[in-house]
């Protein structure tokens, strides 16, 4: 494990969950217009690589209703839900 990494995500992303597979999902969130918000979420291996990274939109009703996963491949908005 890369304990600098973690250390950098840790600060970076106030909240994390640990997986089954010895990574973690780290989070944080933004506050947007008219109740929205955006997550941005960072899942990561067991030696601190990051595996996914994406932003997350959910409106007023905490409904996820977005998703852009922006690495390994950005893949630009994908819509969920019309608001």
């Amino acid at each position: 494990m890369d304990f600098k990494k973690q250390q950098q995500n840790e600060k970076q992303f106030k909240n994390w969950d640990e997986t089954p597979t010895g990574g973690r999902i780290y989070w944080f969130e933004i506050a947007g217009k008219h109740g929205w918000k955006a997550r941005y979420v960072k899942e990561v291996d067991a030696a601190e690589e990051t595996l996914i990274f994406r932003q997350e939109i959910y409106d007023e009703n905490d409904v996820l209703v977005e998703i852009h996963q922006k690495y390994p491949v950005d893949t630009g908005h994908q819509k969920l839900k019309e608001s």
